[in-house]
């Protein structure tokens, strides 16, 4: 199992594992950030993000590189709400999603899948499975990080979804370290989701 993961590893310039690393702690140290709230999950975030997008693009994988590079839009929007807001509960809350934000989160994910094939296609990319797995991560992703700026407790269920999904993905690419970070990214994402339903529940008025 070592050997798998450490295989693409050996003839990788030391550059590009340290950007990959760089993008591993960032990453957790944002879904940590998240879990609790913290403003933080934003900047941490945006490093792991931009650096995604240059590895991704050498790397060819232009669906994981698009998500990243939209996760990269998203959290300064998400960092410009949530510092407008605040963590309180007064300003911006955690909530579920209404019927209204269900259809768009709903609509962001089409729209994200059939813009990515639509991609893939203009620069005339061959399509493999891999590559239509990685439609259905990227629309997944697209409307968590949505509800996430927007502190909606649903981001946390599509996050968890769309790890489990790309876990073995990225192990199939031989992203052994991307790999593993989305293994921890499922475990801290379950961990968030129960703690925020937790803060819910003890928002509601007792019978």
């Amino acid at each position: 199992m070592i050997d798998f993961f450490l295989e693409s590893y050996k003839t990788a310039p030391l550059w590009h594992i340290t950007l990959e690393f760089l993008v591993f702690v960032c990453g957790i140290l944002s879904v940590w950030f998240a879990k609790k709230e913290n403003i933080w999950v934003y900047p941490t975030g945006l490093i792991a993000t931009v650096i995604s997008v240059y590895l991704l693009y050498i790397a060819g994988y232009i669906g994981d590189m698009i998500i990243n590079g939209y996760f990269s839009i998203m959290s300064i929007y998400g960092w410009y709400v949530w510092a407008k807001g605040g963590t309180t509960e007064d300003n911006l809350p955690i909530t579920r999603t209404s019927f209204n934000e269900k259809i768009i989160g709903i609509v962001l994910f089409f729209v994200t899948v059939f813009v990515v094939f639509g991609i893939y296609k203009y620069f005339d990319y061959k399509i493999n499975p891999d590559n239509y797995v990685d439609m259905i991560s990227s629309g997944i992703f697209f409307a968590g990080m949505w509800y996430m700026a927007r502190k909606k407790i649903e981001n946390w269920t599509l996050w968890i979804i769309g790890d489990i999904i790309v876990v073995p993905l990225y192990a199939y690419r031989g992203l052994g370290m991307l790999s593993l970070q989305y293994l921890i990214f499922t475990i801290l994402a379950i961990s968030a989701y129960l703690e925020w339903r937790k803060i819910l529940d003890s928002k509601k008025p007792l019978s």
